[in-house]
């Protein structure tokens, strides 16, 4: 038995129908801890806090979202502010998939690291998922291939694929957004009234 087909401690073993991981044909090897992952990661999928519910940024941070997409993607509220922006424009799914690799980036346990790939591979991989992000066919072999035994770094690939994506195509949008706008002038308005 190879390392990715054992099962994780007290989990039932992966039913042997078929030899995919992308879990299109409901053979999931673990349909309990699915369960409960999806029921926390619904949890995610709630009405994001307002920039001020999380850490209002000052007015220097906020004008460092234009200098760089780097400083948004790096700032905790920018990043929250950029995800409402995505959110209105139907491509949230590259914020939570990116959001989600980094989570797995920083997994050391590989029974966590297994499980939580496939659920990345099956929410934003799977051509069956409502949020499946878009990358090239190149890419997609490359994460079918590491599906095999996955690993903290599965989706590196991809993971920059959409960042490049999100900076190139939503990034410059944003930018002209009446969101950003509105924080700007909400920023200028702060520092002439301290003035």
């Amino acid at each position: 038995m190879s390392s990715h087909d054992a099962a994780p401690p007290a989990a039932p073993s992966r039913s042997p129908c078929c030899l995919c991981w992308c879990c299109c044909c409901g053979c999931s090897w673990n349909e309990e801890r699915r369960r409960a992952w999806r029921a926390s990661r619904e949890d995610k999928r709630q009405p994001l806090p307002s920039c001020e519910a999380c850490a209002t940024p000052s007015p220097e941070d906020v004008r460092s979202w234009a200098q760089s997409f780097d400083k948004l993607m790096h700032s905790p509220a920018g990043r929250s502010v950029f995800r409402e922006f995505l959110r209105t424009e139907y491509s949230e799914e590259n914020m939570l998939f990116w959001l989600a690799c980094e989570e797995l980036k920083a997994e050391a346990d590989q029974h966590v690291v297994d499980e939580k790939a496939r659920l990345i591979y099956e929410d934003y991989v799977s051509i069956l998922s409502p949020k499946e992000v878009s990358l090239d066919s190149r890419v997609r072999e490359g994460i079918n291939r590491k599906m095999q035994e996955p690993s903290a770094h599965t989706f590196d690939d991809a993971q920059l694929q959409i960042y490049t994506l999100m900076h190139r195509d939503s990034y410059p949008r944003f930018l002209g957004s009446p969101t950003y706008r509105a924080l700007l002038l909400r920023g200028g308005s702060q520092s002439s009234h301290e003035a």
